[in-house]
């Protein structure tokens, strides 16, 4: 059986982003969502993610923004959250092992709660908003 090495270097990286969004795109639940958003735009999306995990991974400032607002207002539940956890941790464990593989993982987990939580609660702001200002 082959080892797997650790991810170490930004081409690591890039193997771990592209292969992971290759399967998103061809996911029943969470491609058509993704697909519908990028559309033509799914390169610049990579090397946006290609800098964000180099940041994340590496401490390397190859990325600066905020990634929740285009997220915010995606149709998407914890459902289609714990879809792209388990594509995301199916991806990386087939190809990478060790303890910045580990990190990425344990990275990945807690962005998809924070971002469903921080949906959640928008979407419930929103909807009370709506019902109290249609009360008289």
């Amino acid at each position: 059986m082959e080892t797997l090495k650790d991810i170490s270097t930004i081409e690591d990286i890039k193997q771990m982003v592209n292969s992971f969004y290759d399967n998103v795109r061809k996911d029943d639940l969470i491609g058509p969502i993704f697909n519908d958003k990028l559309q033509d735009r799914w390169e610049p999306h990579l090397q946006k993610m290609y800098g964000f995990w180099q940041t994340i991974l590496f401490d390397v400032r190859a990325y600066s923004g905020t990634p929740f607002p285009p997220h915010k207002q995606l149709p998407v539940d914890k459902t289609h959250f714990d879809r792209w956890i388990q594509i995301f941790n199916t991806t990386i464990d087939a190809q990478f092992a060790g303890v910045i593989t580990e990190e990425a993982k344990m990275r990945a987990t807690n962005m998809a709660f924070m971002f469903n939580h921080k949906i959640e609660y928008f979407r419930n702001a929103k909807n009370e908003l709506r019902n109290s200002s249609g009360k008289s």
